[in-house]
């Protein structure tokens, strides 16, 4: 049985992360699974909007029981492997090259966390419990910490991975790990609100913000500036943008709105 269901909705593709009984723990199987599968998204043309989200009563509660269990008794080699093909699925989320909207609720912890931290718009119910408890079982987040690191920055990351202390939603959005809390019962229509907002965006455009955004993390700030005449000189000559501004004066929708419905 796959541990990862998806869900089409027009340009929406709608991603479960799917062992409820575990609370949607990180188990080798479900990282594999979804890999693969945002892999395949990013280049399906007919998918503009990924929702990711987790079935039965938790997000994600982080590492597999049985899995952290057995690391213990793995070779460095087969640790090495275990956690490169972790890594994978974390850099698969936070490289994908469209919106990411995450549907967060109940535990989120461990790895969890590092799923939150690498969608572009997490949605949390009130529910939700999140904690970087890792520190608290004698080990770390190394993978999700670059994530966790760009999302929250050095002060407020610091803390939570040095006490493995668990917060709720409110504090989590006052600390801007999520982006949207609201009642549980109204989670799917937040959610949705958040995709339709994307959906009126250009999808190349879109693509080439959150190339822009890992452009300035990655480089110095001269580099930055330096590199952002020519960005705009390819971006206004395209055909998206033509389509766009030719839409604004004839008053009327874009292609992407009306392709996206």
């Amino acid at each position: 049985m796959s541990a990862i269901e998806v869900q089409r909705d027009a340009a929406v593709a709608r991603v479960w992360l799917s062992r409820p009984e575990q609370h949607n723990a990180l188990a080798p199987e479900m990282a594999s699974e979804l890999t693969t599968l945002l892999h395949e998204l990013a280049h399906d043309a007919t998918v503009r909007v990924v929702v990711l989200g987790g079935r039965g009563p938790s997000f994600c509660a982080g590492a597999d029981i049985a899995a952290l269990k057995a690391s213990g008794t793995l070779s460095l080699e087969q640790n090495l492997a275990e956690a490169q093909r972790l890594g994978r699925m974390f850099a698969a989320l936070a490289d994908f090259p469209k919106p990411v909207v995450g549907r967060i609720h109940g535990n989120v912890f461990g790895g969890g966390v590092g799923l939150v931290c690498a969608t572009d718009i997490p949605v949390a119910a009130d529910d939700s419990r999140f904690g970087l408890t890792e520190v608290r079982l004698g080990i770390l987040p190394a993978l999700i910490s670059a994530y966790v690191i760009r999302r929250l920055g050095d002060r407020s990351a610091r803390e939570l991975m040095l006490t493995g202390e668990r917060i709720d939603a409110a504090t989590a959005l006052r600390l801007h790990l999520v982006q949207h809390v609201c009642p549980f019962p109204e989670l799917d229509a937040r959610v949705d609100e958040r995709v339709h907002a994307l959906l009126c965006g250009a999808p190349a455009a879109q693509g080439r913000i959150k190339t822009l955004l890992e452009l300035y993390a990655d480089s110095t700030w001269e580099e930055y500036r330096a590199a952002l005449p020519r960005v705009l000189a390819e971006v206004r000559s395209g055909a998206e943008a033509q389509e766009g501004l030719a839409a604004f004066f004839e008053k009327r929708k874009p292609s992407w709105q009306r392709e996206s419905r």
